[in-house]
């Protein structure tokens, strides 16, 4: 018997948030071995398209299943799409959407559209999904007149994006690369951040990178032995060009800060496998996470970060809230605020939205007690990694992801094997030809 023909469409080969989710998508799907699994390809943005590793087997197993064409032999018994749902598009017999929604409260009305074109949609937090529940939009005639309202109609289920145990981990080995970075870095105590560092001004881009360096600056200026803040980012992609972009972000928050001295601010600019930035999380002049971001899908470089055992210091709200347990992170307090309208593509704007804006005063006292009294924070950080190493795996989220698949193909029509009835034979009658006609 031949084995259900599965499309997955994402950006698989890409550096990027979606990139991630697509091959940890493919790469439990294949595991299963129970499926026929076809990949097509796309782009993420101006994101480079070499994030799929010669060395890492399941890489390769992902790579062999990519198509040449955008053709099949036949059509898929399911498609998973995994994008923006604006770009779902139901190539199957079975459609399902995959998707981390967006990072504001109100997801736009054509993304609304293309979650109804899908049989059922994963959204990768509980956030999300209840943004997409609760948006509604009036649906118009030609003229004006009211006519309906559009929801989602489609059925939703959420499903986490699991960390690897076996990546991401406590460990003291690291490469000679990191070891020849960390060198450079003469500060001893560190705050780590991870992420882009996206468009708007200061305070509007959406992982809100720029505010928190100014407050980490005001908090630690003319400080005897501050500690340092290391930031793993670029833009979109590693050219020299976007890491100078970078360095002068970073000049001109400093210019505006009044201070004989600020602490060390060091940026890490450059292309890193999973090994390597597990490796970084864990290495001993990194002492904290840090993150004032405005809004997440889902976050899942806080849930590798988690992985170490070191302290997370965030807002737990939005996407992230899922995983960042309130008793055991450095929680930043705050409030939802409506959304600088330059702070997405005016495609992805709704006047009213909102996302989480963290209390900058409040926060200040935080990392500067986290840097003071850090034994108590640490006990913190190690709780919040055995929690999430036994609820935010993998493996446990390939079986969720199995069953949602395995309903699906139940639900399509099964062929049917007919058997005709026994048709019974009739006795032969005696042939006694043609009746005599009397004669007259």
């Amino acid at each position: 018997m031949s084995k259900p023909l599965i499309l997955v469409t994402g950006p698989v080969a890409t550096r990027s948030g979606y990139g991630n989710h697509t091959r940890d998508i493919c790469r439990a799907l294949i595991e299963r071995d129970k499926y026929d699994i076809r990949i097509q390809s796309m782009r993420w943005g101006n994101t480079p398209l070499n994030a799929l590793e010669e060395h890492n087997p399941h890489h390769r197993e992902i790579h062999k299943r990519i198509l040449k064409q955008p053709s099949m032999e036949k059509q898929p018994d399911v498609h998973l799409h995994i994008s923006v749902p604006n770009e779902f598009q139901p190539l199957a017999k079975k459609n399902i959407g995959i998707t981390a929604g967006i990072e504001h409260t109100i997801p736009p009305g054509q993304w609304v559209e293309g979650m109804n074109r899908m049989d059922v949609n994963i959204i990768t937090s509980e956030w999300s999904a209840v943004n997409f529940k609760n948006v509604s939009y009036d649906k118009k005639d030609n003229q004006g007149k009211l006519i309906g309202q559009l929801k989602v109609n489609s059925p939703m289920t959420t499903l986490f994006e699991g960390a690897d145990p076996d990546i991401f981990k406590e460990t003291n080995e690291f490469s000679k690369q990191l070891v020849s970075e960390f060198e450079k870095i003469s500060t001893d105590w560190n705050f780590l951040y991870t992420g882009h560092w996206l468009q708007g001004g200061l305070g509007e881009d959406r992982k809100d990178v720029g505010m928190m360096i100014k407050v980490f600056l005001e908090v630690f200026k003319n400080h005897k032995n501050p500690p340092g803040l290391i930031l793993k980012s670029s833009s979109a992609g590693f050219s020299v060009v976007d890491r100078e972009d970078i360095k002068k972000k970073i000049d001109y928050i400093k210019r505006d800060i009044k201070a004989k001295t600020l602490p060390k601010i060091w940026l890490l600019h450059g292309d890193l496998t999973d090994d390597e930035m597990n490796q970084l999380y864990n290495h001993p002049k990194v002492k904290a996470h840090l993150s004032f971001t405005h809004g997440e899908g889902f976050g899942r470089p806080l849930l590798e970060a988690s992985f170490s055992g070191k302290p997370i210091i965030a807002p737990c709200e939005t996407g992230q809230k899922d995983f960042l347990d309130e008793n055991n992170t450095v929680k930043l307090p705050g409030q939802y605020v409506k959304v600088p309208n330059r702070s997405f593509p005016k495609e992805f704007y709704v006047d009213t939205c909102e996302w989480f804006g963290v209390n900058y005063g409040l926060a200040s006292q935080i990392i500067r007690d986290v840097h003071k009294n850090y034994t108590k924070y640490a006990v913190k950080g190690k709780k919040l990694m055995l929690l999430n190493r036994r609820m935010f795996t993998h493996d446990k989220m390939r079986e969720k992801l199995e069953e949602i698949v395995d309903q699906q193909l139940s639900s399509l029509p099964k062929q049917v094997d007919i058997k005709l009835p026994n048709m019974k034979k009739e006795d032969k009658k005696e042939d006694k030809g043609l009746p005599k006609l009397r004669k007259i």
